[in-house]
């Protein structure tokens, strides 16, 4: 039994429902991103997503895209990102799971990024563009490694799709909450819930809705139906506004708090 499943284990015991924070690794540089993950974690971030950077990131927005655009500014790689886990998971304990495109977990190499994920501290890696059809090696990596694969599901996946993605999948299943990229919405789709009871039929995996989620109303409904919400592009967002003042990680950190109607 992995951190993950510790963290919502925990979460139903105490009888509330979850938050996952997004960042950027290396937005605005690697050293603040070791201090927000440590931040994060004292906010109450039940798992930390931390996004690569990747220059094509098709499912994102304008928002996370120029956090990407900004950190591949300052020509680091996955070792180095590693090592920022590494020294963050020294002082937390909360899960925490990469967020990338296939491409430059390809690069690394599927079986050593698994092996060195496992060492820096990682849990979980979520692969935006890898299909389960597709999966059975890189799953089998991890696997090996202690770690999760989590996949996601959306509002226009099939019966048959969710079935096939519940059987693979392990960690918890991230339900996009709305077809479409990455970005704040003024409110979140209805369609979210339908998905969530859809995926319960076919999984008994924790299960978090992202995508499109910005404020506390909208964290407080969506832990309403789904064992947590995600909050990526208002987190990032604020990053962009105040990433060039001095105590980053500080302002972060009261940003996220204010997020939190169910945790604080």
């Amino acid at each position: 039994m992995g951190r993950i499943t510790d963290a919502f284990d925990r979460l139903q015991a105490e009888g509330t429902k979850g938050f996952m924070p997004f960042i950027t690794a290396g937005d605005p540089d690697l050293a603040t991103t070791e201090q927000l993950l440590i931040e994060l974690s004292k906010a109450g971030a039940t798992v930390i997503e931390l996004g690569v950077p990747f220059s094509d990131p098709m499912a994102d927005g304008p928002i996370i895209q120029r956090a990407s655009e900004r950190a591949l500014k300052h020509g680091f790689g996955m070792e180095e990102l590693l090592a920022v886990v590494s020294r963050a998971r020294q002082s937390i304990d909360t899960p925490i799971i990469l967020f990338s495109y296939f491409n430059p977990l390809l690069q690394f190499g599927m079986q050593r990024l698994a092996t060195a994920a496992r060492q820096a501290g990682v849990d979980g890696i979520l692969v935006t563009d890898l299909t389960p059809e597709e999966s059975a090696t890189f799953a089998g990596a991890l696997r090996a490694n202690g770690l999760d694969l989590i996949f996601l599901v959306a509002p226009t996946s099939t019966d048959a799709r969710l079935e096939l993605i519940a059987q693979q999948a392990s960690g918890f299943i991230y339900a996009v909450s709305r077809a479409g990229v990455t970005g704040t919405r003024e409110s979140v789709s209805a369609e979210a819930e339908r998905l969530v009871k859809r995926v319960r039929k076919f999984s008994s995996l924790p299960v978090a809705v992202g995508f499109g989620i910005s404020n506390r109303d909208q964290v407080a409904d969506v832990q309403r139906y789904a064992d947590a919400a995600v909050v990526g592009s208002a987190i990032v967002l604020e990053l962009e506004r105040v990433g060039g003042e001095s105590n980053v990680s500080g302002r972060i950190g009261e940003f996220v708090r204010k997020l939190l109607p169910a945790i604080t």
